[in-house]
């Protein structure tokens, strides 16, 4: 009987059932509820059942598998490192603060966030600087793939605490920069993150996971630029540019030239400085440096016994516009010359520095007044202190720079730069030149010069005569350059290159002051040329050029090629000649 009813009961839920399934969704369905209420709590008894067994089974656990991650991400992006959000505090609880931070997180908050920022192409000069692998071209776009493993760690103290910890292995990394260009970094996942040296622009960066704890890491670094308003100052005091060539004009029309066309957006700029008195007197004697490195104002810090018997030496001569000079063209003015002079050395040393440690791929300074005139005991043409030979010489001292190529392609002759080295072997200066029999200024770079002692055979003068019948131009340099320059600089093999780059060459300049017809698309090649020597390590500083045009689209041709810009070179079939 009993049997029976329990039969029946369960027939009668059954038809409930089946009417609950196939009943009309529009009509009402009170008397299915209690039975949908009993089945949810069945369901939920069940799963509160399943947690808890898997809690007390979770006591061991496996680390997460490490992926063999090997990716290429290529981001045109200023990359800033932040300390990770989930660093903890000393005075955290002792379950936390000795917890290692995630090197990898995908999270919004990632301490690898790229940045806007400038960019500068270099997609187009892969392999010319020797120091790292081809890249593809350029991608705005970072494709991710996360995997997310998640693991409940129980701890039982006087207080229990329950913390979950997410392990996330991701392709974008958290990037620690470095100062040497082609060095690997080495650091463990877990460790935390050096705070930036320096904000390095970054055209292509390569990862790698070589191991399951280590990641490798390298970019390419941008080109540097250099300028400071302070230089604009040395001016002639008779106030007229029209009779002084070298004026303040012509590093302003650069600086702005290379404004118009985007390039200074493209490039990291470098904050001008000073020059110390003993950075100056690593070229130049000290009576040179206290008589034209200081002025008025900061010879009150001087020794003043020292200084008088020096200032009294001081000989000036007065110009046919008013004014006063040292000689016929290099005007002198008392309280902004010695400044200009020693922002521009300071600024050569301070690029050259940031390129040979890596900070830079490249750079060009855009200085004045030039310098590479200057001997180590008299200014003339222009200059007073060899910007390019305090450099070369800070390198060497500073850095231990073992072999430096000075390549001088200003139409005059470098007799300051030659005579600082002309008996040092481990630097190598090429100068091209217009000579004329030594009849055009300064009269010195005759090709017998070749060194002396030591330095034999480390000083070449490519010395043109002849004059302007016809005048020098793209074929004439380049050829130089095929068949003399860069086989002699290839065999040196110098650590890094600096240029005295002046474009008096150009064409567009007088005849008393140049008279050739070089191109900018030529010195763009030339400079292509020196950047595959010194593993790319290459800075140009700004010396004569007179003509504001020709010095605009010459710095414009150089600086695009120092940023791997393509130029179609007219006169470049001219090397297979």
């Amino acid at each position: 009987m009993e049997q029976r009813r329990r039969e029946q009961e369960h027939h009668e839920k059954h038809q409930e059932l089946q009417q609950l399934k196939h009943k009309d969704k529009s009509q009402q369905s009170a008397v299915a509820s209690s039975l949908v209420k009993q089945k949810l709590q069945e369901v939920i008894l069940k799963k509160q059942k399943q947690a808890a067994l898997e809690r007390t089974n979770s006591n061991s656990l496996t680390a997460p598998p490490v992926p063999n991650l090997k990716v290429k991400h290529k981001l045109k992006k200023h990359l800033n490192t932040r300390k990770s959000p989930l660093t903890r505090k000393e005075s955290a609880p002792p379950t936390v603060k000795h917890r290692v931070p995630d090197a990898l997180d995908s999270s919004p908050s990632s301490s690898s966030t790229p940045v806007s920022g400038c960019s500068s192409p270099n997609d187009s000069l892969p392999n010319e600087n020797g120091l790292l692998p081809s890249a593809g071209g350029l991608s705005h776009e970072v494709k991710t793939h996360t995997h997310t493993h998640t693991h409940t760690h129980t701890h039982t103290h006087t207080h229990t605490h329950t913390h979950t910890h997410t392990h996330t292995h991701t392709h974008i990394y958290v990037f620690e920069f470095f100062q040497n260009i082609n060095k690997y970094i080495l650091r463990k996942r877990g460790q935390r993150l050096l705070a930036p040296s320096v904000n390095i622009l970054v055209q292509n960066i390569e990862i790698h996971s070589v191991s399951p704890n280590f990641l490798c890491i390298f970019v390419y670094l941008c080109a540097g630029l250099v300028y400071d308003s302070q230089m604009l100052k040395h001016q002639c005091t008779c106030g007229d540019n029209s009779s002084h060539p070298e004026h303040a004009g012509r590093i302003q029309s650069i600086w702005s030239r290379l404004q118009e066309r985007g390039l200074r957006g493209q490039c990291e700029s470098i904050r001008g400085r000073k020059a110390t008195l003993e950075e100056l007197q690593s070229v130049h004697t000290e009576r040179h440096v206290l008589l034209y490195g200081t002025n008025p104002l900061n010879r009150l810090k001087l020794d003043n016994r020292k200084l008088a018997g020096i200032l009294s030496q001081r000989m000036f001569v007065m110009l046919p516009c008013g004014g006063v000079g040292v000689d016929n063209d290099t005007t002198w003015n008392e309280s902004h010359t010695s400044t200009a002079s020693r922002m521009a050395a300071g600024s050569v040393v301070e690029l050259s520095f940031r390129v040979a440690k890596g900070e830079l791929k490249n750079g060009f300074a855009v200085v004045r007044p030039p310098g590479h005139h200057a001997d180590p005991s008299n200014p003339m043409g222009f200059c007073y202190f060899n910007s390019v030979a305090i450099a070369a010489k800070q390198l060497q001292h500073k850095l231990s720079v073992s072999k430096i190529l000075i390549v001088d392609w200003d139409v005059h002759h470098g007799n300051g730069t030659q005579d600082v080295f002309y008996s040092d072997p481990s630097v190598l200066y090429i100068s091209l030149h217009r000579y004329d029999d030594g009849n055009f200024f300064p009269g010195s770079g005759s090709p017998v010069e070749v060194g002396s002692g030591a330095g034999e055979g480390f000083n070449v003068n490519v010395a043109w005569t002849g004059g302007l019948d016809p005048p020098m131009g793209d074929a004439e340099y380049l050829a130089a350059f095929r068949s003399v320059v860069m086989p002699i600089a290839q065999e040196f093999s110098p650590d890094v290159v600096l240029v005295s780059a002046g474009f008096d060459a150009a064409e567009g300049n007088p005849a008393p002051l140049g008279g050739y017809k070089v191109s900018a698309k030529c010195f763009s090649f030339l400079t292509r040329q020196l950047m595959s020597l010194a593993g790319g390590r290459l800075v140009l500083a700004l010396e004569g050029g007179h003509d504001l045009t020709a010095i605009c689209d010459a710095s414009e041709a150089c600086v695009s090629a120092l940023l791997g810009i393509q130029v179609r070179h007219a006169g470049c079939c001219l090397t297979s000649r």
